[in-house]
C-alpha cells in the first residue's frame, strides 16, 4: 500500500504509537522497533508516528526525538501513566512489540495493565511464541491475544503455534516478514579490506553475545577447517548482551577466547566487541563469505541477524531452530544439527569446495529477501493497521461506563448548565471550535453556530417562562452576530469570521442561511423580549426573499422550520406562505422521487443532520394541513430510526466518515452529536403530533446516546459545565468540546425537558380533574 493510498482510503490513521525497546538501547528488539517506526514514518510522512520506549535502567537512554515517552519497565504505575498518555494523545492505533523479557512483572505481565486501559486499537507483533510455555507465560500471551485487535508474526511456525497452542483466532493473525535494510548483491571482497581481512575467507556471526548462541561449537570446528582452508577467519561481531553483562560480566566472551587459544586458532578468531550501527553492519555482512548461526534454542521463531544476511544474499549455515528451518528452506541455506562441531566443519568445507552451488544458494536467498526490505514491510504494516481500523469500525471495543449513569426511565434529566457555552462566547459571538474545553481562536466564528446558539436561548426562555440575565446576554450576543453577518447586497448571511473579525466569505452557505432564518423566526415567535423580537423580525424580513433560491435539502429544511415559527406570529405574510408551500413541495417531491421499498429517504445517501429533513416535512405538513406530507415524513423518520439502531438496541447514527450511500455500507464512525439532537427533536415533534409513545421512546434512545448508551458505553457530556465532546470515534471520544456539539446536546436536553414539562402539566391536570374520593361521605 502506497502512502497516497493510505491517505485517500483512511482519514482515521493520523497518529500511530509504537511501543518497545528503542535505540540507543542495545538489543535486537530495540533495533527492530527503531527500524519499523522510522521506516513507517518515512513511507507515510502524513501520519504522525512516535514511540514509547521501555527503560530497564535508571535514567533511561539518550533517545532520539521520535521517542515521545519512556516507560519504567519495573514500575507498574508507569504502565498506567503511559496508557493515560496515549489515550489523551488521541492516537489512532498502538503497535506493540512483544517479548516477555522487556516488560516488568512475572513473565512481563505489567504490559497487560497498559493494554487493558488503552482505548485505541492494538496491533501486537510477537517476537516470541513458545511451543511449550509455562502456565504463567501461557496466561500472559493469552491475555495479550484477547486485548489485541491484530497479531503480527514473522514465521509460519509462530502462526501455527498461536492457533494450536494458544487458540488464537486465525482472523486475528497476519504474517509479515522481518524487515531488512536494502542491500546490493555484491562480491564479499569489496568490504574485506575495511576489517583487515583482504584475501581471507570470512566466516561471520554477529549479534549480542550470550551462552545460547553456540559460538563455541564453531570455534571447535575451526582446526579441521583450517587444515583445508588456512586463510579462513571467523569474525564474531557484537557486544555481550547487557542483561548478561549485569549478571556475569564478560565471562562468556572470555571463555570463547580461551577456547580459541587452547585449540590454537586464536589468530583466526577475531572479536569485534562493539554494537555496530546499520551502515557498519551492512559492511560486516557484505564482507562475509559464509554466515553461521549456531544457536542452541530450537524455540527461536525469529532472528533479525538471519533475516539481514539472507537479504544480503549470503551463504548461510544454521542450526535448525524454527525460524532458520523455515527461512532457509528450498535451498536458501543449509541446516546442521545442534551442538555438532563435526557437522559445522563438514558443511563449511562443502560450501567452500562447491563454489557454484554456494553462489546459487546466495542468489536464491537474495531474491527471496527482496520482499523483506523495510519499505515493503512498512507498507505491509500500514495495510494491517488499515484493516484493524476498519474492523474496529465494524466491531467497536466496549468499555466500562465511568462517572455518570444512564437514568433508566430518564425521570431525572441532567441539569441545564451553560458554563461551557458561556466560556465559548466572547464579545464577538460564539467561537466555533475548542481544544478539549479551551476555546480555539484559530478557527474563529460561524453564523451556523451563532444561529444555533440564538435558537437555544429562545427555547430556554420558553422552557423557564422567562429569559434569565445570562440567557439574555447570550441572546443579544448571538443576534448581534447574525445582524453583522447579514449581507444586504445578497440578502444572505456570511458564515465564517476569523478571530481577527475578518469575513472569510461574502455569500455564506445555504445551511448557514437556513439556520439563521430558523433562529430568527423562533426568536420572533417564542420570545417575550420585545427588543429581541423586533430586531429578529427586521432581520428575518430583510433576509426572506433569498429563501426562494435555496435548493440544498437541509437548508430547505432549516428555512421551513424558520417559516413555520414565523407564520405562527404572522400568518398573513403572503410571501412567507408561498415560500413555505413551495419548499414543502420541494422536499416532498424529493422524497417521492428517491424513496423505494428498501430506501425510504429523501436522497440516495444518508449524510449529516438527517432527521431534520423528516422533521421539517412533518411540521410543514401539519402547518399546511397536507396529510400526505405528514405521512411521508413519519414514514421516512420511522425508516431512519431503524437504520440508526444498533443490534444491541442503542442509538448508532450514520458516521460522517463515508456516510451511508444507497446500496453501500453504513459508516459507523465518526458519530456526531448533531445526529442525536436532530433525531431527538424530530421524534419529539412526531410524538406531540401523533401521541404515539413509540416516538417518545425513540427520542429517549437518541438522547441516551449523549449519556453513554452508545457504541463505546462512554458519556459525551460534561455534567458540570454542559459541554459535549465532538463525537464518537472507533476507539475513543473526540475530547474537544466545540460549539456544534455542545449546542446539539443543550438543544436536545431542552427538548427533553420541554416534553417532560408537558407530561408533568398533563399529570397535574388529570389529577386535579379527578374527584377526591377519599373524603366523600365524611361529614
Amino acid at each position: 500500500m502506497k502512502a497516497a493510498e493510505i491517505e485517500s482510503q483512511s482519514i482515521h490513521l493520523q497518529r500511530v504509537a509504537f511501543i518497545g525497546n528503542y535505540l540507543p538501547r542495545q538489543c535486537g528488539l530495540a533495533t527492530f522497533t527503531t527500524d519499523l517506526c522510522e521506516n513507517f514514518a518515512a513511507q507515510f510522512p502524513q501520519i504522525e508516528s512516535f514511540a514509547l520506549a521501555m527503560n530497564d535502567i535508571p535514567g533511561g537512554y539518550d533517545y532520539p526525538p521520535r521517542v515521545r515517552y519512556a516507560i519504567d519497565a519495573n514500575r507498574l504505575s508507569s504502565y498506567r501513566q503511559a496508557a493515560e498518555f496515549l489515550n489523551l494523545s488521541s492516537v489512532d492505533l498502538v503497535c506493540l512489540q512483544h517479548e516477555y523479557g522487556i516488560f516488568g512483572g512475572e513473565d512481563g505481565s505489567y504490559i497487560l495493565t497498559l493494554l487493558s486501559e488503552l482505548k485505541a486499537p492494538i496491533v501486537t507483533t510477537l517476537h516470541t511464541v513458545l511451543r511449550q510455555p509455562s502456565a504463567n507465560q501461557y496466561r500472559v500471551l493469552r491475555e495479550i491475544i484477547e486485548l489485541s485487535d491484530r497479531l503480527i508474526v514473522m514465521s509460519k511456525t509462530a502462526k501455527q503455534f498461536l492457533q494450536e497452542v494458544y487458540n488464537a483466532p486465525l482472523s486475528k493473525i497476519e504474517l509479515i516478514p522481518h524487515g531488512i535494510p536494502e542491500m546490493a548483491f555484491i562480491d564479499p571482497n569489496f568490504y574485506k579490506d575495511q576489517f583487515g581481512v583482504s584475501g581471507k575467507i570470512v566466516l561471520l556471526t554477529f549479534g549480542l553475545l550470550s551462552r545460547n548462541k553456540g559460538i563455541e561449537h564453531v570455534i571447535r570446528a575451526l582446526p579441521n577447517i583450517l587444515e583445508r582452508y588456512p586463510n579462513l577467519v571467523y569474525l564474531i561481531v557484537g557486544v555481550t548482551h547487557p542483561n548478561v553483562v549485569r549478571h556475569e560480566g564478560e565471562t562468556y566472551r572470555e571463555e570463547l577466547q580461551r577456547l580459541a587459544q587452547e585449540l590454537g586458532v586464536q589468530e583466526h578468531v577475531i572479536f569485534f566487541n562493539q554494537f555496530v550501527n546499520l551502515p557498519k553492519l551492512v559492511q560486516f555482512i557484505g564482507a562475509a563469505d559464509i554466515y553461521i548461526t549456531p544457536y542452541l534454542n530450537r524455540e527461536q521463531i525469529v532472528s533479525g541477524t538471519l533475516a539481514y544476511t539472507l537479504g544480503a544474499g549470503k551463504a548461510i549455515l544454521s542450526t535448525p531452530y524454527y525460524y532458520a528451518t523455515e527461512l532457509l528452506a528450498d535451498g536458501r541455506g543449509m541446516v546442521i544439527p545442534f551442538n555438532d562441531p563435526r557437522a559445522i566443519e563438514e558443511r563449511i568445507i562443502w560450501l567452500l569446495d562447491h563454489e557454484e552451488e554456494r553462489h546459487a544458494m546466495r542468489k536464491r536467498a537474495y531474491l527471496y529477501g527482496q520482499e523483506m526490505i523495510w519499505r515493503k514491510v512498512a507498507r505491509r504494516y500500514a495495510t494491517a493497521f488499515q484493516i484493524t481500523i476498519k474492523q474496529r469500525l465494524k466491531a467497536p471495543r466496549y468499555f466500562a461506563l465511568p462517572s455518570i449513569s444512564i437514568h433508566q426511565e430518564l425521570d431525572v434529566l441532567p441539569e441545564m448548565r451553560l458554563d461551557h457555552l458561556q466560556r465559548m462566547t466572547d464579545d464577538t459571538g460564539l467561537l466555533q471550535h475548542a481544544i478539549y474545553s479551551i476555546p480555539n481562536y484559530h478557527f474563529g466564528y460561524t453564523t451556523d453556530d451563532n444561529a444555533r446558539g440564538l435558537l437555544l436561548t429562545a427555547l430556554l426562555e420558553e422552557l423557564n417562562g422567562e429569559m434569565s440575565p445570562e440567557v439574555e446576554q447570550l441572546a443579544h450576543r448571538y443576534l448581534a452576530f447574525l445582524t453583522y453577518a447579514f449581507n444586504p447586497q445578497t440578502k444572505r448571511f456570511r458564515n465564517a469570521l476569523s478571530y481577527q473579525r475578518q469575513w472569510l466569505d461574502e455569500n455564506g452557505t445555504d445551511d448557514s442561511y437556513g439556520r439563521a432564518l430558523w433562529a430568527l423566526g423562533t426568536i420572533y415567535c417564542r420570545s417575550n423580549h420585545e427588543a429581541l423580537k423586533q430586531s429578529a423580525l427586521h432581520l428575518f424580513q430583510r433576509a426572506l426573499p433569498a429563501a426562494e433560491g435555496i435548493e440544498s435539502p437541509r437548508a430547505v429544511a432549516y428555512v421551513l422550520l424558520g417559516l413555520i415559527e414565523y407564520l405562527q406570529a404572522q400568518p398573513g405574510d403572503r410571501l412567507a406562505q408561498t415560500i413555505l408551500q413551495n419548499k414543502a413541495d420541494f422536499l416532498h417531491d424529493l422524497y417521492q422521487h428517491n424513496r423505494t421499498d428498501d430506501w425510504q429517504w429523501f436522497e440516495a445517501i444518508l449524510s449529516y443532520d438527517n432527521a431534520v429533513l423528516a422533521r421539517a416535512l412533518l411540521l410543514a405538513g401539519e402547518t399546511l394541513q397536507q396529510t400526505e406530507m405528514s405521512a411521508a415524513a413519519l414514514q421516512a423518520l420511522g425508516w431512519l430510526v431503524a437504520v440508526q439502531q444498533a443490534e444491541q438496541g442503542h442509538f448508532a447514527p450514520v458516521g460522517n466518515l463515508g456516510f451511508f450511500p444507497k446500496g453501500g455500507t453504513k459508516a459507523r464512525y465518526d458519530q456526531q452529536p448533531l445526529e442525536a439532537y436532530s433525531t431527538v427533536a424530530a421524534c419529539l415533534d412526531a410524538y406531540r403530533i401523533s401521541q404515539d409513545q413509540l416516538w417518545y421512546q425513540e427520542a429517549r434512545r437518541a438522547f441516551e446516546w449523549f449519556l453513554g448508551n452508545n457504541d463505546l458505553n462512554l458519556p459525551l457530556i460534561d455534567c458540570a459545565s454542559g459541554g459535549c465532546r465532538d463525537g464518537l470515534q472507533p476507539a475513543r471520544l473526540n475530547q474537544n468540546q466545540g460549539a456544534e456539539s455542545t449546542l446539539s446536546y443543550l438543544l436536545a436536553l431542552v427538548e427533553m425537558k420541554r416534553v417532560a414539562q408537558d407530561l408533568e402539566e398533563r399529570r397535574v391536570l388529570i389529577k386535579s380533574a379527578q374527584p377526591n374520593n377519599g373524603h366523600q361521605g365524611r361529614r
